[in-house]
């Protein structure tokens, strides 16, 4: 992202900025486009401004459509479970075959390319919870179609899987669909840093660190202000530069856990696929070979997701009773007082303190403060007040 657009092009920007309706904001983005220079350095932006422009057109359809009494067609799936987990890949690499193999969700199997139109939802039972997994229509490799209602099934989702086929390429797979979600604004590896900017209409600029800049303050309160942001809060998140910053104003970026599945492995017994992708795959995304025709691979998939995911459970109980059979599923590094909250207004509010069984405890019924950090299985009881 550049530092250097010209004033013309900032001016047209804040235009989309404050633009209320989708037909204002492409207007708005169009006048943007046309005075943004061409260049390698401003690819993304280009790339971003038209993607947008997409997506305001389909909404504008979409509303033609629900006004002339067609009705509107929505990907959108209420969660479910622990957790939502979105199945991505392109046609025909296996997904019914595996949400079906998986969930025994009533998934539509076919040799046709494409078949699957709309989200199907299976729920995989997990120890004692269970997980909402979502077989997404096939990414369409030259854009087009369902692929922006596929984005938003997977904004919303708390992690992905990304499905590969081993009798194709699955470096070239993996990269376009890669791609696929890095040009919507998500990302499948924790970015070094990024910006959350909420605009307000007073106060000035304010920082909140969880990170650090690599930039002053003063620096990013002038490129705010050329484009007319006065007032706002900038949250800053790993390590970011003023390049950061700006690309913030333009896109959100949103990470999302995500697990690589390779299948077909019965048609590829050396190995060879999964040896490949391991070269390419970031190290921190786990692979797995599985065969869904076969089903081969599927016995750990819960528990693969519950470790990505990054999740712990907690079992709550009064202080005279027995604790709770359905536990909390929260983030790992989750404390008494988030779960306080999460529970009760009045728990949290009128928090006095807790009393830990499990693996955070020193011994059974350790009484904690509202900053104990809790770990999977925990039992805790929280204690109001009076």
């Amino acid at each position: 992202m550049v530092t250097n657009l010209p004033a013309e092009a900032k001016a047209k920007f804040v235009k989309y900025m404050e633009a209320k309706t989708p037909e204002e904001k492409l207007r708005a983005l169009e006048e943007f486009l046309a005075t943004v220079p061409k260049h390698k350095g401003t690819e993304n932006l280009v790339r971003w401004a038209r993607r947008r422009m997409s997506e305001l057109r389909e909404e504008m359809e979409e509303k033609k459509r629900k006004k002339s009494g067609g009705g509107g067609i929505t990907f959108f799936v209420e969660k479910e479970g622990a957790a939502q987990i979105l199945i991505l890949g392109l046609t025909k690499v296996g997904k019914s075959t595996f949400l079906k193999a998986l969930t025994n969700a009533n998934a539509d199997i076919s040799d046709v390319p494409y078949t699957t139109k709309f989200p199907v939802i299976g729920m995989l039972q997990y120890e004692d919870i269970q997980f909402q997994i979502i077989e997404a229509p096939a990414v369409i490799p030259e854009g087009g179609g369902w692929n922006t209602r596929v984005v938003g099934l997977a904004k919303n989702s708390d992690g992905l899987v990304i499905m590969l086929d081993a009798s194709r390429d699955v470096e070239q797979d993996f990269n376009l669909i890669n791609s696929f979600l890095e040009d919507h604004g998500l990302y499948i590896v924790k970015p070094r840093g990024y910006v959350n900017i909420e605009r307000s209409y007073s106060g000035g600029i304010r920082f909140v660190y969880y990170g650090r800049l690599l930039c002053t303050e003063e620096e990013v309160i002038k490129l705010l202000n050329t484009y007319r942001i006065y007032h706002g809060i900038v949250k800053v998140f790993g390590e970011v530069d003023i390049d950061v910053v700006e690309k913030s104003l333009f896109e959100s970026i949103i990470y999302k856990p995500t697990i690589v599945l390779i299948n077909k492995i019965d048609l590829d017994s050396s190995g060879y696929s999964h040896r490949k992708a391991r070269e390419f795959i970031p190290p921190e995304i786990p692979v797995t070979s599985i065969s869904a025709l076969k089903k081969i691979g599927l016995e750990n998939i819960g528990q693969l997701i519950f470790k990505t995911l990054d999740l712990v459970r907690i079992y709550t109980k009064p202080p005279i009773g027995k604790p709770s059979v359905k536990p909390l599923v929260v983030k790992r590094g989750t404390t008494v007082i988030d779960v306080a909250k999460i529970i009760h207004k009045d728990l949290y509010e009128k928090f006095a303190y807790a009393r830990i069984w499990g693996s955070s405890a020193k011994y059974p019924g350790q009484r904690v403060g509202p900053y104990h950090v809790l770990e999977d299985r925990d039992i805790v009881e929280i204690n109001m007040r009076k």
